[in-house]
């Protein structure tokens, strides 16, 4: 895999690093939150109407914005305690991986649970202390079943549901659309198929490709929909989040506790890098990214927890 011809930074215009014709614009001041309110760590994710779900850690745990950024709606206070990624699917479902509740949370747009994976308060590992950065410096010990600190979840064309359980645990868990737990796979380790060091993002392709953003090992591993390792793509500085949207990979990079130059690649299906966006002003990189019909850009990036959106050029 070839390194990107081109490097620019973000919050300027972004140029292509390879086919694609990939060029963007930052939208300034783009979201409009009611006066007084604060974004925290924040997760997005967009639904079919373009609406953009921010599900952060602030006294007003979701949010929802319109395309435009004003403000459209809030839910979730008093439930939503600790927020991480956020996925919708075709139907317009919002998945929510409450952090330190080990749980994943089914809901509809407008707040309604309709599912819970996992059981409320209820660690899968019991060495868990209480901090979900106690393994941030070396993997865990051993794997577990769901959850201990879930950190992704993904849909797949089958209405699989995957759940990256990443923070206190080293796994990938598969469930069928009612809950029931298909299977598990994974293991801790700095190296080889299936091995996982902070397994922080994951994503779903139209073949049913499991993407799994191997955070502090600095790559992407993919597999089949029943775990079978496929391959690996390198050249990554501490991946965080994946979004799949028109044929392109969106990562998120940069995060992590290394503090790597990375803020977003776009990579083809393939794997081939299209562009490669460096932090800039950003800041301390990029936690979150969502891609809307668009093909705009969204990414949460953490230095002063800040939205920024990218509409293509």
């Amino acid at each position: 895999m070839c390194d990107p011809q081109v490097r620019d930074a973000a919050g300027q215009q972004v140029r292509p690093a390879g086919p694609g014709g990939l060029r963007y614009e930052l939208v300034p001041d783009w979201a409009r939150l009611p006066e007084g309110w604060d974004l925290g760590h924040t997760a997005i994710a967009v639904d079919s109407r373009d609406r953009v779900y921010l599900f952060n850690r602030s006294e007003h745990p979701l949010i929802v914005l319109e395309a435009d950024g004003t403000f459209a709606d809030s839910w979730g206070e008093g439930l939503l305690t600790s927020a991480h990624h956020a996925h919708i699917d075709g139907e317009d479902f919002l998945y929510l991986p409450v952090l330190h509740s080990h749980v994943v949370l089914k809901c509809t747009t407008d707040g309604t649970v309709v599912q819970t994976l996992g059981q409320w308060d209820q660690a899968s590992n019991p060495d868990w202390n209480g901090d979900h950065r106690q393994w941030m410096r070396e993997p865990v010990p051993r794997s577990h079943g769901p959850f201990c600190l879930p950190t992704g979840v993904a849909t797949g064309p089958d209405g699989s549901v995957y759940v990256s359980d990443g923070y206190g645990n080293a796994r990938i868990h598969r469930f069928d659309s009612h809950g029931t737990l298909l299977g598990s796979w994974g293991r801790p380790g700095t190296s080889g198929p299936g091995a996982f060091f902070t397994p922080h993002g994951i994503a779903v392709d139209e073949d049913g490709r499991v993407f799994v953003a191997d955070r502090q090992n600095d790559r992407l591993q993919i597999f089949s929909p029943d775990g079978q390792y496929l391959e690996e793509w390198d050249g990554f500085h501490e991946p965080c989040d994946i979004h799949i949207a028109q044929g392109l990979v969106y990562v998120a990079e940069g995060a992590g506790v290394h503090r790597a130059s990375g803020l977003l690649q776009i990579r083809s299906l393939r794997g081939d890098v299209l562009s490669v966006w460096d932090r800039g002003p950003a800041g301390r990189g990029a936690h979150d990214v969502c891609v809307d019909s668009t093909g705009a850009v969204y990414i949460n990036a953490l230095d002063g927890n800040r939205l920024l959106k990218f509409v293509p050029a």
